[in-house]
């Protein structure tokens, strides 16, 4: 070009000042504004992570986990524990708060299961008077006309007095009460405390649990440990009975061992005697274990079976001549603890006859099924006449239509009736009295929807339970309303949460 075009100066190759185009590698350095989609969608998981797998604040703090996110996603700038503690957390809570609301506002009536409980900082997460009227006016239950159901503490019996709450008592707690006094009999508690000795032995002998595995090999049998109990449940003595006699000849066979009977002197195995014992008292208690099975459930309403299963239960305690000693001891314990529960049955039969599954009650005398019917037909009758001064919501008419056909208000009657409460002709709607109405859905009554409302207080335990994992000895210092926050979404916060 110079050779060409002397006159032509020579054009430098140096940039002038201008911005230059950044590098694909210093690309990758530029972090992200916070308010990015792609930053936002990361803070969100990041708070799902430690809602749902009871991670702490300071997750957000620890170096490995810190170069984790760094590899991963290099322009994601992690926020710091106490944007996390002090407004991202909040903040999520108070949204998906307000999305259980609205979806609690559907709701014609809502059953409040009621626990209390005490964390390691002898801070208590339930004040049950105050609590009660507390969580009805933040949660908008006040018009749903709630129901309660709490273990049988007397405090809690005296909280839904106070603040005039139908109460059900938690059938699951009252077997649990039942099943323990039951296990308190001298001659069970004997056995249990003989099984205990026998189980502790082998859990905490090296030499006796490898031979133990021996032995169920020789004979075929399934290697399953043996099982301890635990004071506070029940069932723990029970499944620790129960696979005691499934393990009894492998056990007895290690037990006449030469190298475990050289550490283990003053240990016998029991009698025959003893198994059969045993074996009298895991049947006699093996009721009261599907009931807490069938009451434990979350998923489905469980109030319509606690009539049933009481009667159930009462009539497999009486008594039979062909009984053992130690059988009628375990009856006539059970059969006395049940008698002075649920004085009051009437809301439990009503829930069984309105399941279709139990609408025949079977376990009641005609008289008592007549009567059953009347009180259903006169609260049906009752809240069908409360409801009347309620102005519906009109949907506007389908011009090709004409006039609408008449419509039948929204009340609980309907919940309880399910489609069979639609009258056919307007004029019916007019002439019957509600009371009227109601026993001609009575009499017609042939596959009604099941009250949903549960029988037992699990679910409240349960979240303790969780609540527990969440304040450990690490974490005794958290603040009361961080656990409310944690245990809330931890809870209720969806599986694919997004912002």
């Amino acid at each position: 070009m110079t050779r060409h075009h002397p006159e032509k100066p020579l054009l430098s190759t140096e940039p002038k000042g201008s911005v230059t185009q950044p590098t694909i590698g210093e690309t990758f350095k530029t972090k992200y504004p916070a308010a990015s989609p792609r930053a936002k969608k990361i803070t969100s998981l990041l708070l799902a992570h430690i809602c749902k797998d009871l991670r702490p604040y300071n997750v957000v703090e620890n170096e490995v986990f810190r170069e984790l996110l760094e590899e991963c996603e290099p322009r994601y700038t992690i926020p710091t524990r106490h944007y996390i503690t002090e407004i991202a957390m909040p903040r999520l809570y108070a949204e998906v708060k307000n999305n259980v609301v609205e979806y609690i506002a559907y709701a014609n009536r809502v059953a409040i299961t009621c626990d209390a409980w005490t964390s390691r900082a002898t801070q208590s997460y339930i004040t049950v008077t105050y609590f009660l009227v507390c969580v009805m006016d933040e949660w908008g239950l006040k018009d749903k006309d709630p129901v309660l159901v709490t273990d049988n503490a007397g405090n809690m019996a005296i909280a839904a007095e106070i603040a005039k709450l139908l109460h059900i008592r938690c059938f699951a707690h009252t077997i649990n009460l039942s099943a323990e006094r039951a296990l308190k009999t001298p001659t069970v508690s004997r056995l249990l405390g003989r099984i205990r000795q026998i189980v502790t032995f082998f859990r905490k002998s090296t030499t006796a649990s490898h031979v133990l595995q021996q032995k169920q090999k020789l004979l075929n049998m399934p290697g399953h440990k043996l099982m301890s109990d635990v004071q506070t449940r029940w069932n723990s003595a029970f499944d620790m009975l129960e696979r005691f006699l499934e393990q009894q000849p492998a056990v007895c066979a290690a037990l006449l061992s030469p190298e475990v009977r050289k550490n283990a002197k003053e240990l016998w195995t029991l009698t025959e005697a003893d198994i059969a014992c045993a074996e009298d008292a895991a049947a006699a208690l093996r009721p009261l274990k599907v009931a807490t099975l069938v009451m434990s459930e979350e998923k489905t309403p469980t109030v319509s079976v606690v009539a049933p299963l009481i009667s159930q239960l009462s009539q497999g305690a009486v008594v039979k001549t062909s009984d053992s000693a130690v059988t009628r001891d375990i009856k006539h314990a059970i059969a006395e603890d049940l008698g002075k529960r649920y004085p009051d049955k009437t809301f439990l039969r009503m829930a069984s006859a309105l399941d279709p599954r139990f609408k025949a009650l079977p376990f009641l005398s005609e008289e008592e099924q007549d009567n059953t019917f009347t009180i259903v037909a006169t609260e049906a009758a009752r809240m069908s006449e409360k409801n009347e001064d309620i102005t519906p919501i009109q949907e506007p008419a389908d011009p090709e239509v004409g006039e609408p056909p008449c419509k039948r208000k929204d009340c609980a009657l309907s919940d309880l009736f399910g489609e069979t409460f639609s009258l056919p002709k307007r004029q019916d709607c007019q002439k019957m009295s509600p009371y009227n109405q109601a026993m001609n859905e009575v009499r017609g009554y042939r596959e009604a929807e099941p009250i949903e409302l549960s029988g037992t207080s699990v679910a409240a335990e349960r979240v303790f339970s969780t609540a527990g994992d969440i304040v450990t000895a690490q974490r005794s210092v958290l603040k009361p309303e961080h656990v409310d926050q944690l245990l809330f979404l931890n809870k209720n916060l969806p599986k694919r949460y997004k912002l």
